[in-house]
């Protein structure tokens, strides 16, 4: 199901880009690292100087060993008709991961009984002050939490960094 809606939204945004003629309309698409998520999709939509991107990816190995990450910007572009641009504005996220955790596992076995978490976890959801830097189509992102709604073994300063196709 999810690679029926990934296809059936990628051919949306291309066909919006194509009928746009990218005049005012902007659309991006990429991947990229993040500290807290590994791997992430990226898709952007934007009108003049104002871009909205999300971003987001899990993935599930098995009973607690998964991780999934989702963010939304909403960023104002300075110099987009520069080969060098930044965005800067607001985003929101969340992010959540769980890991074996080997030593925990083999102190519960040798005292027949569930005396510590058998895995570890990260949690995190914040609003953010967010600056992205695009040079080329490689973009870095900083992301600085000025408002956290979870934290739990979670960075202080959130970033990123890909490559993104904008057309």
């Amino acid at each position: 199901m999810f690679r029926t809606v990934f296809r059936s939204l990628f051919f949306l945004i291309l066909f919006t880009a194509v009928l746009s003629h990218a005049g005012d309309w902007r659309f991006s698409a990429g991947a990229g690292l993040r500290n807290q998520t590994p791997v992430v999709l990226i898709g952007g939509v934007g009108y003049n100087n104002l871009m909205v991107y999300l971003q987001g990816m899990g993935m599930n190995k098995g009973e607690n060993h998964f991780w999934c990450g989702y963010r939304g910007s909403v960023l104002w572009t300075f110099f987009k008709e520069l080969p060098f641009h930044f965005d800067a504005g607001l985003g929101i996220g969340y992010e959540y991961s769980e890991a074996p955790n080997k030593m925990h596992q083999a102190i519960n076995k040798a005292n027949e009984g569930r005396y510590t978490f058998p895995y570890n976890y990260k949690e995190s959801a914040e609003l953010s002050l967010e600056l992205w830097t695009h040079l080329y189509g490689v973009y870095t992102q900083i992301s600085v939490p000025i408002n956290r709604y979870r934290e739990h073994d979670v960075k202080k300063l959130l970033w990123g960094a890909g490559y993104m196709f904008e057309f």
